[in-house]
Parts: C-alpha cells; sequence; structure tokens
C-alpha cells in the first residue's frame, strides 16, 4: 500500500471505469455490482455517499456509505431501530486485495461518520466461505444480534479520533 490513497466522488469522467470494477469471482454473491450500487446511489442520494478509491493514479476500489438509515421504516416507533450510519458497499478489485485498500475504505467511512456527529458505524455481511465476516471482525466490528434480510449486522463503536 502506498502512501497515495485517496477517495473520490464518482464523475462523468469515471463512471464507467467504476462500472469495470470486479471482486473476486468467488466473492461475487457477497457484494452487488458497482452499477447496481450507482443506480441505488442515484435513486437515493440524500443517504448514499459513494466512492472511488484511488491509489495514486489507480482505481483499486469501490466503497459506499450511508448515513442515518432506518432498517425498518415501516415502523418508525420501534425503539431498536435507531438511525443509523455505516458502510453499504465495499468492492476491492480482485487483482488488488489484501493490500490494505478495504481497510482504508472502512477508516474513511468511520471518518466520515464522525465528522456528521455519529459515534458507531453499521455494516451487514453475508456468512460463507469467502464472505467478508473475517475481514469485518478483524476491524472491530461486532454482531449485534440483529439480521437485515439474511445478513448479519456488526457495529463498531468509533471512539474520538481512533
Amino acid at each position: 500500500m502506498t502512501t497515495g490513497l485517496r477517495l473520490e466522488k464518482v464523475t462523468p469522467d469515471n463512471v464507467l471505469d467504476a462500472c469495470r470494477i470486479a471482486v473476486h469471482p468467488t466473492q461475487e454473491r457477497f457484494v452487488a455490482p458497482v452499477a447496481r450500487s450507482l443506480a441505488e446511489a442515484y435513486a437515493q442520494p440524500e443517504v448514499a455517499w459513494p466512492r472511488l478509491i484511488f491509489d495514486g493514479d489507480r482505481l483499486v476500489g469501490f466503497v459506499m456509505a450511508f448515513f442515518d438509515v432506518r432498517f425498518n421504516p415501516e415502523d418508525p416507533e420501534d425503539p431498536d431501530d435507531r438511525p443509523r450510519s455505516g458502510l453499504w458497499r465495499l468492492a476491492i478489485a480482485a487483482g488488488e486485495q489484501g493490500m490494505g485498500y478495504g481497510r482504508f475504505a472502512v477508516d474513511a467511512v468511520c471518518e466520515e461518520i464522525r465528522r456528521r456527529g455519529g459515534t458507531r458505524a453499521t455494516v451487514t455481511w453475508g456468512q460463507g466461505e469467502d464472505g467478508p465476516e473475517e475481514f469485518y471482525l478483524r476491524l472491530g466490528f461486532r454482531p449485534t444480534g440483529e439480521k437485515s434480510g439474511d445478513q448479519v449486522v456488526g457495529e463498531l463503536e468509533l471512539l474520538s479520533g481512533s
């Protein structure tokens, strides 16, 4: 990993490159294609925060966060369904994995949540071989005991400055 890591907005100049990002084939069942993520971001611009991950001039991945979303909007009185912010999608290109880009992206999302006044980050993950569970657990996310569809809900307390 180099020190040239940064997040950039998706623009007309880079959107096609973004849509070409592909995870390892064994991971495809765990993360939606970037094109679908961008369509969801377009449909929900008030909560979606899509960004491209660059190492120098090289596009290495895609991350999308969400801010102040309820998992169960049909029941606004549900006391356990507080507004949450966190990681919606993370896709590191197959040939770029294992170099710290995913950790960088998660850290950047957590920093944006802190900047917006949040104190915890939420993520969901599917379980199974080649899935992202171990990655999120290593980063400190802990299962809440909840499910979002068939996915595990995990949270990470965001301490100031961490």
